[in-house]
């Protein structure tokens, strides 16, 4: 079903039940695409994830000169090696994805080549700041609008010096935008962040046969490269994107009487923050058949309808979970007590500012919700939410899906302005969850 614009949600006739796969996993397809070009020999990548934000990234990559191409249900790249990279013709868009606008900075950072990368409204909004910062010190040099933000014209270096650097704040696009420029620096490339952030930067790494050393240190988390290694093609699997499995899983669990199981699921356990959370909160929420695919563990995940209670979520969880603060907002809005969400600045630099619209969206059908600090405290209504509601999702896909659960459930229909961005993460959106029994139809 094509994504409609606007959406008014209500009550399934019965219960969510039956088996799904969600697309792969956002971050591990836009890695698996710009490692590929950057090895050398043809990858073969299986499950990628073919939303907007990820075909953007092939373009990218083929604008920089790798060959990328279909085979069957496969993609495959041919790629250029390590510093052979060669110098756009055109701008490169990257659409609404942060993530590949920044880890293609720190690519570009030690390639000898002149790129400018755009974008749409709204990642011309996001800050650039905390990847420019660090990647300057290698020898790069940008050029941005006010702020730092896009459209950003990157003058990369060929001979990029290797990075020893502390990241003030977790960030996993960050770590991955300083470890990519080091990869053709000479020398040893090290970051330092101050809580574990997702580490399919550093999987992959070693997967294409990079040398990468983990360890603890009293300031954080260490990670060590060792620069212009020799990356050789890996074929890919990737696993189904844990953040999307969020909405039809949450959705099964509020939805009175469901069952539902998601199959192929990446559980990689600095992104299972929700599943964690989730399960503190009273949720039925099983892992079976785990297993690993392409150095990432996966499993399927079962699901049952039940009630949840409040909790309190520390905000040292939130680099495993950044994502999923939406729909977990969802889940609170429904549980028994008032719920805190701790610690979420990062909201504040998405696609909107999330943590403003996802109390917006709340407030709107009637929930309590407070902004205190940097804290977030939903007081749950022991089931259904009011609703009636009318959701501005500000460009953001997380926010209009996390909507769309809201209506499943709530008392009153809930209407969503614009669904057209979903496909920037999870295209069949629609679909999977009618395939549960959803019946989501367009206003």
């Amino acid at each position: 079903m094509r994504v409609p614009a606007s959406l008014i949600v209500t009550r399934p006739v019965g219960p969510l039940t039956g088996t799904v796969r969600v697309p792969g996993d956002k971050s591990i397809s836009h890695r698996a695409l710009m490692f590929a070009a950057l090895a050398v020999g043809e990858t073969r990548i299986e499950g990628l994830l073919e939303g907007e934000d990820v075909l953007r990234t092939a373009a990218a990559m083929r604008a920089l000169g790798a060959e990328i191409w279909r085979d069957g249900a496969a993609w495959m790249v041919a790629g250029r090696g390590i510093g052979g990279l060669v110098e756009p013709e055109d701008v490169l868009d990257m659409g609404n994805s942060g993530t590949a606008a920044r880890l293609l900075c720190g690519i570009l950072a030690s390639h000898p080549v002149i790129a400018t990368l755009t974008g749409d409204a709204s990642l011309r909004r996001r800050p650039m700041a905390r990847v420019l910062d660090p990647l300057g010190q290698c020898g790069a040099r940008f050029m941005a609008r006010a702020g730092n933000r896009l459209p950003l014209t990157v003058q990369g270096t060929g001979s990029a010096l290797p990075l020893d650097y502390v990241v003030p704040v977790a960030s996993a696009q960050v770590k991955s935008a300083i470890l990519l420029a080091g990869l053709n620096a000479r020398g040893e490339t090290i970051v330092t962040e101050p809580a574990a952030t997702r580490d399919h930067t550093e999987n992959m790494l070693r997967h294409f046969g990079a040398s990468v050393q983990v360890g603890q240190h009293a300031g954080g988390t260490v990670i060590r490269l060792i620069g212009q290694p020799d990356l050789r093609a890996a074929s890919v699997l990737v696993p189904g994107d844990p953040s999307s499995a969020a909405f039809p899983l949450v959705a099964a669990l509020l939805v009175p009487g469901s069952a539902a199981q998601i199959e192929a699921v990446g559980i990689n356990p600095l992104r299972t923050g929700l599943f964690t959370t989730l399960r503190e909160m009273g949720a039925d929420i099983d892992f079976t058949h785990e297993r690993r695919e392409g150095g990432e563990p996966v499993a399927d995940i079962s699901v049952r309808h039940g009630q949840l209670r409040a909790v309190d979520v520390p905000a040292a969880r939130a680099p495993s979970m950044i994502d999923e603060y939406p729909i977990l907002a969802v889940a609170a809005a429904c549980a028994a007590g008032t719920t805190r969400l701790r610690g979420l600045h990062e909201l504040r630099v998405k696609e909107s500012d999330r943590l403003a619209a996802t109390a917006a969206l709340l407030a709107a059908n009637g929930v309590a919700v407070a902004i205190e600090a940097d804290d977030l405290l939903i007081t749950g209504q022991a089931g259904p939410p009011p609703g009636g509601g009318h959701v501005a999702t500000h460009m953001d896909h997380r926010l209009a899906m996390s909507a769309a659960v809201l209506g499943l459930v709530a008392t009153a229909p809930v209407t969503v302005d614009d669904m057209r961005f979903v496909d920037t993460s999870f295209p069949g959106f629609v679909d999977i969850m009618n395939g549960l029994g959803a019946g989501l139809g367009a206003a």
